[in-house]
């Protein structure tokens, strides 16, 4: 099963590096393999220089999107580490000369001498760039995110707007919560899950939707991401993990994502899987009927 972090892991690991790098200041960045700041195109060397001696202000996220501010000389920050997870990146913090995990990619050392701080990825899918800090939708975001909405946990997301945004999409109500510039933060497993809590099947039209409906699927999401945010996230294996190296445990309350043939919690059904745009999709056939076309 192919896992991408979503909004409440990112966030999980956003808490994590908030509170042990911001503030500090980076006295050495070392790029072990240059496929991890592939997109910082003016390649490794120029990545290390544009944070040495800057201060980590303040680590941010938008929906999945992580990144940490970097100010020089008490100025506000213009510049901002911007990470990508991928399937398999970590963010670790670890004890100054402890010894290197075998796929450690970047390193960030601070002028303190306390923990570094680890960008290690098996599958070299992720990678961190330097990017500008941009004013977007009243907000200092990196540049490449400035397209990206709100999420639902953001203290300025408006409901109300994306329900009416939803309902005027003419799409299946999954394929619209996927979409970044919509809604941000709701990948595929919290997608399934809201869906569920919502009786919703992921194939009912947009356009169909009740307001009610629409406002009652970004309460679920919006509910069970923060239920996964309390358990640490969900992990299906040892690539997720926080900074200091646990895993979450959300997927023990799963409803349907991952749960092919067993008992729906409500009904009794067996939950059933479905191809969905590379990926699958779980519900439950008696408590999220597929709706019927036009």
């Amino acid at each position: 099963m192919r896992f991408v972090p979503e909004l409440p892991e990112v966030e999980v690991v956003r808490r994590g590096l908030d509170a042990h790098v911001a503030g500090r200041v980076v006295a050495e960045v070392e790029v072990l393999h240059p496929r991890a700041v592939r997109r910082h195109v003016a390649g490794p060397a120029d990545f290390a220089a544009r944070l040495i001696g800057h201060t980590f202000s303040a680590v941010r996220r938008r929906g999945k999107y992580l990144w940490i501010e970097a100010a020089a000389d008490g100025h506000p920050a213009d510049d901002a580490v911007l990470a990508h997870l991928g399937m398999s990146g970590q963010m670790l913090l670890q004890p100054s000369g402890s010894a290197d995990e075998k796929h450690l990619r970047a390193r960030f050392r601070f002028a303190d001498g306390g923990p570094e701080l680890r960008f290690v990825d098996q599958r070299t899918f992720g990678g961190l760039a330097v990017v500008d800090l941009v004013d977007a939708d009243g907000g200092r975001v990196p540049s490449p995110v400035a397209h990206i909405a709100r999420d639902p946990m953001d203290p300025a997301f408006d409901p109300a707007e994306v329900v009416r945004a939803l309902r005027r999409r003419r799409t299946d109500v999954k394929r619209a919560l996927l979409d970044q510039t919509l809604v941000s933060g709701i990948g595929n497993i919290y997608a399934d899950e809201a869906l569920w809590r919502s009786k919703l099947h992921w194939a009912r039209p947009t356009e169909r939707l009740t307001g009610n409906q629409g406002a009652a699927l970004l309460t679920h999401a919006t509910e069970v991401m923060t239920e996964a945010l309390g358990a640490g996230g969900t992990s299906f294996d040892a690539l997720y993990v926080n900074v200091n190296g646990e895993s979450g445990y959300f997927e023990r309350s799963l409803a349907v994502y991952g749960q092919e043939g067993r008992p729906c919690r409500r009904c009794g059904s067996p939950i059933r899987r479905e191809p969905f745009m590379n990926r699958s999709s779980y519900s439950c056939p008696r408590c999220q009927p597929r709706p019927r076309r036009s």
